[in-house]
Order: C-alpha cells, then structure tokens, then sequence
C-alpha cells in the first residue's frame, strides 16, 4: 500500500514541478503530513496527542499530558532553527467514540505527521486501524494490552506489555512471599484490565500456582465486599489484581478492611501516584512492575523529575515519564528523515530505532514494534512506590 502511494506521490509532484517551471513558481507541499518551513528555514511537525484527560481517568491522561509539556518546551528549545514542534491536544475522556472522532480530526483536518496516545487499550484497538489505514505513525505511550501492535504496521508503543511486566512482578513477588496458591480479581468490561487478567492467569498456571477463584467487576463500580469476601474464604497467599487505578485502590482498601491480610500484585493501571491517595494506608506492601522510577539516579532522569517538580509541585509517574520519552522519540526520528511532513519517512525510522536511553529505561523497537525494555518491580513502602527488595 505504501509503495503505491509513495509512487503517486512522486508523479504527482513532477508534475507540479513541470506546471510550476512554466509560469516561474515554486512546487507546493505535498498533504502527506503537517510539516511547513518557517521564515528562518526551520520545520515546523503538527503532532497530536489523544489522552483520557477528563472523566473517571484523568490523572492517567493528565499525567501523560504535563509529562509531553516539559518534553516539548526540550525540543523546541534544543532543536531552535532547524525543527519545531506544535502538539495538538485531544481529549478523549477515555471513550473510544471520542478518541475516534479525534483521530479523524487529527489525521484529515490538521494533518498531523504523528499521533502520540490515546491513553487506553481499548482506545487503541479502536483508533489504530485509522492511523495505520491512513499511514499515519502512531505511538502507544501506555497501551500495554497484548495484540496491540497487531492491527497494524503503522503502530509502534514505548509501554511495555502486560506479558513483559506481569510476569517480572509476579516472579519476585512468589520468591519474595513463598506464593503457593493465589485468587484474581479484575475489571471485565476493558480490554487492558483482561489482558492483564489473562497474562496474570498465565503466569501464575506456568509458575504451578494453585488458582483459588476469578472474581470480575465492572470500571465504575464501588463496592467490591461481595467479591472479596468469596476470594477470602478460599485463604490465597496472594490476590492478583488487573484494573485501572480508581477502581484497583478501592479493591486493594476494601481487601485490607475486610482483613485479607496477603500480598496484593497489580498490574500496569497501578502506577500512578492516585492510587497512594484513595487506597491510603491500605496501599502499604502493593507490588507492581514498571519501567520508571524516580529512584533511578541516572543524570538524565533525574533532571526530568526535578524539572517535573518544579513545574508541577509533584513527582512524575510512569504514565509522565514515558508520554516524556514518546515526543523525544518521535522528534528524534523526524529529525533523522529531516522531512517533517513526511509519514512514510518517519514510519520508517521509528521502525529502526535502537538503543533510545529514555527516562524510562534504554529502548529499542522489535520487529514488531513493541519495545524491548526491561522492567523495575517497586512496592509501596511509607506512602511511596520504592525499589522491591
């Protein structure tokens, strides 16, 4: 498909050139992207950002957003003459028809090179096809859903995947409590939550963990007792939790108030500090797996927490950290092709991109582009997410 395109491209821009030789002008710019040159010869890329940034997720969306901020104010000062970069925002609320309709504008009416987001999985089963219909690169910056990069070619992400982190977290979390049997709980009508649900079900059958019980809920509900006290009658070692973080904390509160006093491992939707503030105390000893912390003294990360506190008044979490990584991605690539409205090109490079020393961790895409990454296992310890030890 590219290669038809790329070829109707090239003859059409002969002959504007021969139309344009005739009467003196100068050859147009084509539509495939957003990219224009400024007076002063700099390039300017439109790239958009699809993000829950309103509704029942927003710190998720919020957190992605402050972090592509610290990024873009970087880039447009260090690369000052050569590429610009406006981000066009987009706010899904974390529904899919939102993130459709924002995909649509992004890629038909602003012609943006690239689109970073949208937040959710289930976002992305449901905007990917469009992008890679289009030709558009799109980036996952925390789609950690298994059969993402699936729908297409045009589909990359830096999140890693719920069967990379699951299992990290699960590992040092049965070594670490002597884990023999173990019940599950998670939301049923998500796709990222299922995902993890079903990585977790996985690991645990192939690490020979007795499977106690699967109790579901749904995103939006609040009363997790029922569920919960079927789970503690079984007596697991330890509950596996897959959720998105509202409802995750209010499961992990109410486990501790009804006295199911076991280890709690969580999935990716755990890693944003929301969770310290609703669950409280109850968080104490949660374990997850994820590729930042800001415990990593490497210089580069922590000048992007301190710029992040100075900014916000806060730490960043992971969601901050690799929005942060994903526009120092994509700008990285559009520098390397010097074309900044070129979709094709910029696909292309991303599709090599090796060794990327985020904040995130050292990232490389596989030929899949999914990220090869590896995870940190943190747990909650005095109120904040430190290194499991």
């Amino acid at each position: 498909m590219r290669q038809r395109k790329r070829m109707g491209t090239v003859l059409s821009a002969v002959l504007s050139l021969a139309l344009l030789a005739g009467c003196g002008g100068q050859p147009a710019a084509t539509d495939s992207g957003s990219g224009a040159a400024a007076g002063n010869g700099e390039q300017v890329a439109k790239i958009g950002y699809i993000g829950f940034i309103s509704g029942s997720g927003a710190a998720y969306g919020e957190a992605q957003k402050q972090g592509l901020e610290i990024a873009l104010t970087e880039l447009n000062e260090a690369n000052k003459g050569k590429l610009k970069i406006e981000l066009l925002t987009e706010d899904s609320g974390g529904k899919k028809e939102s993130a459709i309709n924002a995909a649509n504008k992004l890629i038909n009416q602003d012609k943006v090179v690239a689109i970073i987001g949208p937040t959710l999985s289930g976002e992305m089963f449901a905007v990917g096809p469009l992008a890679s219909e289009s030709e558009t690169p799109i980036l996952g910056i925390s789609n950690t859903a298994e059969g993402i990069n699936d729908i297409g070619e045009y589909v990359f992400r830096n999140s890693l995947p719920e069967s990379v982190a699951i299992p990290a977290a699960m590992e040092v979390a049965v070594k670490k409590h002597d884990i023999k049997k173990a019940a599950f709980i998670y939301a049923k009508n998500d796709d990222f939550s299922v995902s993890g649900f079903k990585t977790m079900k996985a690991t645990a059958e192939k690490m020979g963990l007795e499977n106690l019980g699967e109790e579901s809920f749904s995103n939006g509900d609040v009363d997790f007792a029922a569920q919960l006290t079927k789970i503690k009658a079984t007596n697991p070692d330890a509950l596996f939790v897959s959720s998105l973080y509202k409802e995750g904390s209010l499961v992990v509160k109410k486990a501790r108030e009804i006295g199911l006093n076991v280890p709690i491992i969580g999935g990716n939707g755990f890693n944003n500090p929301q969770v310290l503030e609703i669950a409280g105390q109850s968080a104490e000893g949660l374990i997850v797996a994820t590729p930042f912390s800001t415990d990593n003294k490497e210089e580069h990360v922590q000048n992007f927490v301190k710029k992040f506190e100075e900014k916000y008044g806060k730490k960043p979490d992971q969601f901050a950290a690799q929005a942060y990584d994903g526009l120092h991605i994509v700008a990285q690539s559009l520098l390397k092709t010097n074309k900044a409205d070129d979709r094709n090109a910029l696909r292309e490079e991303l599709a090599i991109l090796k060794d990327f020393n985020g904040v995130s961790g050292k990232l490389s895409f596989d030929e899949n582009r999914n990220p090869i990454s590896v995870p940190l296992v943190v747990t909650v310890e005095g109120g904040k997410f430190v290194t499991f030890e």
